[in-house]
């Protein structure tokens, strides 16, 4: 369970400001549907968060000690960095919008989750936690809390929040993290 809330928590607070949540934007601006933008979003996060998991859960398997531990642990901290470098907004590839909100979206978000903090993220919560389903079901919820809000509320809402306190939040939970896996290795 633990696994699950801070999964949830890390990514639903380092997705506020991210590249997919102003994707988000300028989907639902495009195509003003809301329900196929949420479902397109459930359903490649699950792919891409599932996958990225299972391979970090399969790198756990092989791979463990306090050398592993401490890579983990700088990753954490470089994850926490990350965070505070604000993303650039995406544009909606014209060619895609043919085939409709739903496999837009799912075909964007797919594209735009490779390599994305939240993919990173996920792979270190794996690694750490060595729990591919909760951690898949936890960053995929993070992933929908902050992105529903936008589809349905998306630019009133983006205006009246500030995006800086959420980075550094983000910022403070990786750090956390990191500290937390340092404080184990030393004191176990």
């Amino acid at each position: 369970m633990e696994a699950f809330l801070f999964s949830t928590l890390a990514v639903a607070i380092a997705e506020v400001g991210d590249k997919t949540q102003l994707l988000s934007l300028l989907l639902i601006a495009k195509f003003r549907k809301p329900w196929p933008i949420v479902f397109g979003v459930t359903l490649a996060t699950l792919i891409n968060h599932g996958l990225t998991a299972y391979f970090g859960g399969w790198i756990a398997s092989f791979v463990e000690g306090l050398w592993f531990q401490l890579l983990v642990a700088v990753s954490f901290f470089a994850m926490a960095i990350w965070v505070l470098i604000p993303d650039k907004e995406e544009e909606v590839d014209g060619r895609l919008v043919k085939y409709g909100a739903f496999l837009t979206t799912l075909i964007l978000f797919s594209l735009a989750e490779i390599g994305d903090k939240t993919q990173v993220a996920t792979l270190m919560l794996a690694i750490q936690f060595e729990s591919v389903l909760w951690v898949t079901l936890g960053t995929t919820l993070g992933m929908l809390i902050a992105n529903v809000p936008v589809i349905f509320a998306g630019g009133w809402l983006l205006q009246r929040l500030r995006m800086e306190w959420f980075h550094w939040a983000a910022a403070l939970l990786f750090a956390a993290m990191g500290a937390w896996i340092l404080i184990h290795l030393m004191i176990g």
